[in-house]
């Protein structure tokens, strides 16, 4: 193959067909993708269905923790196992710019096989399109993904009750602010690494245990902050947090004070909000800080009647203030 992508990879003939068979086949093979039509077809396990999509377009594409095709996977693996879902079957489409190195584009392909390796995942289906220099950023990555919901369970952002306890399965703001150190070239010190992890195998574990679990959320772009408002407004209550409960890694909290950012509203890629009554909080814990993602797990706040729809923090100092959604982008193309 050629050493870099060019616009006939994207023709539909043979260098196509090539790129196909030498680069995506070699990662992605299994039975459904060689089958070769223009659909997968497949038999599904009983149960309600989850589907989800995503694209990812983060700049840079290489980055500490991970790339953009593990960031990929994870991003919908992780957005079926907030619903409950075990995620089966993904499709991905690739839109690359003329001009990529064919190592480059093999890494990232590298990558998202592994991390489907880890997950227990596999491409169902998927296209590639070529466009000129210039009409892209290197590559954007688009993935679909299904999973099977077993009866019992029933999470939403719809079901957080007063009295349940709000927990955080780790330390706040780390992908958001890897990307911003490596993006801007930020001379400081410290091994500062994206937190891009698969969390199904986790959820899993949870719903073993107990079903007793109201909502799960994984708190991407607009951080922590944004995706407890998000809940709030859902389920017409308030929450109520405690920032020193709160984990957040020196490094991440020093940059943030030195750029003048909050890590509430940081990107995160390996955590998850969830929400559930306080008798079942230990066993969700315990469960949580087995797993290797989740050894900072804590109880961060609870939801509460008052002030419905928003969300307070109690801060550091002993006063009180509003934590409302992200205004603008405070950094763009995280993911």
């Amino acid at each position: 193959m050629s050493d870099i992508i060019t616009l006939a990879h994207g023709s539909g003939g043979k260098l196509t067909h090539q790129l196909i068979e030498r680069l995506f086949l070699k990662h992605f093979s299994n039975e459904l993708l060689l089958q070769g039509d223009d659909s997968a077809n497949f038999t599904l396990p009983t149960g309600r269905l989850a589907f989800t999509t995503d694209s990812f377009v983060i700049s840079p594409i290489f980055f500490k923790g991970g790339d953009i095709g593990k960031l990929s996977i994870c991003g919908t693996v992780n957005d079926l196992a907030a619903s409950g879902a075990k995620p089966l079957y993904l499709s991905c489409g690739f839109i690359i710019e003329e001009g990529l190195a064919m190592t480059e584009l093999e890494r990232i392909v590298e990558s998202m096989a592994k991390t489907l390796r880890e997950c227990n995942v596999k491409i169902a289906a998927g296209d590639t399109k070529v466009v000129g220099r210039g009409a892209a950023d290197k590559i954007f990555i688009n993935t679909a993904g299904i999973g099977i919901i077993e009866e019992g369970i029933h999470l939403s952002g719809r079901n957080a009750k007063v009295g349940d306890k709000v927990i955080i399965t780790g330390g706040i703001g780390e992908h958001g602010v890897s990307i911003l150190v490596e993006r801007e070239k930020l001379d400081i010190s410290g091994d500062i690494q994206s937190d891009c992890a698969p969390l199904n195998t986790m959820v899993e574990s949870i719903l073993k245990v107990t079903r007793d679990v109201h909502v799960l959320r994984d708190p991407t772009r607009g951080g922590l902050a944004t995706t407890l408002n998000e809940i709030a407004q859902q389920s017409n209550v308030g929450i109520r947090i405690d920032e020193e409960k709160v984990p957040v890694k020196d490094e991440v909290r020093g940059i943030c004070e030195l750029l003048g950012m909050d890590p509430l509203y940081m990107a995160n890629e390996g955590k998850m909000v969830i929400i559930a009554p306080q008798h079942a909080v230990q066993e969700i814990l315990r469960e949580v800080k087995n797993n290797k993602f989740g050894s900072q797990a804590a109880v961060i706040g609870e939801v509460v009647e008052s002030h419905p729809k928003k969300v307070m923090l109690k801060t550091v100092t002993g006063g009180s203030r509003m934590v409302d959604m992200l205004v603008g982008e405070q950094l763009p193309r995280i993911c």
